[in-house]
């Protein structure tokens, strides 16, 4: 079985992934696909400083994201523009990664972490969806806390992604993350066993 996993920014969908791959689940972490495809050398990164300039490389020639981030976080053409060719490469690459890990192992549940996943209209890979949840309000203070973001840069991060309240209504699975760690674990036992797969 293969699910996909998403969420807001800062929802915990990390520590959802880890649990997950603690209880014997495979992953395919889109996240570290999508630093894998702008290391120099990768035609994603040559497209990337063709279409921003030289400006978003630090010196050694490796992708500078900060400058990145703020180039496309304030300017939603030029972030749908970095996503138009970044997006098709991850997605490559995550398919391919998704068949060789179910080949290895037809009956491993394949958890693949897409924070983007509705967003980038992904959900017809996945047998079902899972959205790692916490309101916005939770959103919004752990985001400030965890990157040190003013609370507007935090707030634009935030709408840049689809409402977590949207995700949630549209998730086959829903994990609650506003409370403790233990509430989290308890609630993906269950998802495991409903699944047949503790």
């Amino acid at each position: 079985m293969n699910i996909g996993l998403t969420g807001g920014i800062a929802s915990g969908k990390s520590t959802v992934a880890r649990m997950l791959v603690e209880s014997g689940a495979a992953l395919v972490d889109a996240d570290r696909i999508a630093r894998e495809i702008v290391e120099p050398g990768q035609p994603s990164l040559a497209q990337i400083v063709e279409r921003f300039g030289q400006a978003v490389l630090h010196e050694d020639g490796t992708l500078n994201r900060k400058k990145l981030g703020e180039i496309v976080f304030a300017d939603e053409a030029k972030r749908k523009a970095l996503e138009a060719i970044t997006h098709p490469a991850i997605r490559a690459v995550m398919r391919e990664r998704m068949d060789k890990l179910q080949r290895e192992a037809p009956k491993r549940l394949v958890v693949v972490d897409v924070p983007l996943l509705y967003e980038s209209g992904l959900q017809s890979l996945f047998e079902e969806v899972m959205v790692v949840y916490v309101p916005r309000s939770l959103q919004l203070e752990r985001l400030m806390k965890r990157d040190g973001l003013s609370k507007a840069d935090a707030e634009r991060r935030l709408n840049a992604q689809m409402d977590i309240e949207e995700k949630k209504r549209l998730a086959d699975i829903v994990i609650d993350n506003s409370g403790s760690l233990e509430d989290t674990a308890l609630q993906l036992e269950r998802f495991r066993k409903a699944k047949g797969l503790a």
